[in-house]
């Protein structure tokens, strides 16, 4: 393959991963306009690989099928992205296996090997993991507070598909057959999530003043966690609320460019 063929894949690649993230991440998708152009290539295409293994077994007609498009997964690390960038193969590994074995996982580490690990692996190739534990502290309680709100928001979804809520890590599994028989208990059960959530939301703040201020315009992911767990507290965490679903994460679309864009000119996350 001659040069202007190799480039031209690239970009073709590239749109690929932004359209993806486009179309199923959409909050996230805002959050990543925001940062530089050379950390925004990386974190697009890391951000897609996320919406692929999320997506497998969902998309799958047969689970068994779903698991094997996740071996394949956790088997394809080689890419342009990974190699020119030094990232390191066992979070992405680490990322897959979550996805795998969610049943068995704790729900702080599920959510820290799914969402944490994407944003490691784009601080790591801006190489600013290697530089600053501080970054590294608040991307890992980010990482940990999406993840479970992301699971919550995904309730109706699984509800609808299963019927049950068994895709809950082990850490809530106590709850999941009381919420099929109250909501009011499914609401305890949210409210018990979204405050692990709050907790690690508070932690990702605590070292703000001295995250390197190339590392901030990642961590805005910070805002759509904080958007959602407002959102939900809105709705008294009743995660069938419609409300949940109108605009950007139960907010209005405007509102939502407006927070990021407000933090993001500030250096704050």
């Amino acid at each position: 393959m001659n040069g202007a063929s190799a480039s031209c894949s690239l970009r073709s690649a590239f749109s690929y991963c932004v359209r993806q993230v486009c179309s199923y991440d959409y909050h996230h998708y805002l959050c990543l306009l925001e940062l530089p152009p050379p950390m925004r290539k990386v974190a697009f295409a890391l951000h897609a690989f996320n919406v692929e293994t999320a997506r497998a077994v969902d998309v799958a007609s047969d689970p068994r099928i779903g698991l094997m498009r996740l071996i394949w997964w956790q088997e394809s690390t080689q890419s342009p992205v990974i190699s020119e960038n030094k990232i390191s193969k066992g979070w992405l590994k680490q990322s897959v296996d979550a996805r795998m074995n969610v049943a068995r996982r704790e729900l702080e580490k599920y959510a820290e090997d799914t969402v944490s690990t994407i944003l490691y692996m784009t601080l790591q190739a801006g190489g600013i993991i290697i530089r600053s534990t501080a970054a590294d502290h608040a991307a890992s309680h980010i990482g940990k507070a999406s993840g479970l709100l992301w699971l919550l928001k995904s309730l109706p979804y699984y509800a609808s598909r299963n019927h049950n809520f068994s895709y809950i890590p082990a850490k809530v599994g106590y709850r999941s057959e009381i919420c099929l028989d109250s909501p009011e208990h499914l609401c305890d059960a949210v409210f018990d999530m979204a405050s692990i959530a709050n907790i690690q939301l508070q932690k990702a703040r605590e070292p703000a003043g001295t995250v390197p201020a190339e590392a901030r315009p990642l961590l805005l992911q910070v805002v759509p966690a904080q958007v959602l767990l407002d959102s939900l507290s809105q709705v008294q965490f009743d995660v069938f609320d419609p409300r949940l679903s109108r605009g950007v994460l139960g907010i209005r679309h405007l509102w939502y460019q407006l927070k990021l864009n407000w933090y993001s000119r500030r250096g704050k996350y």
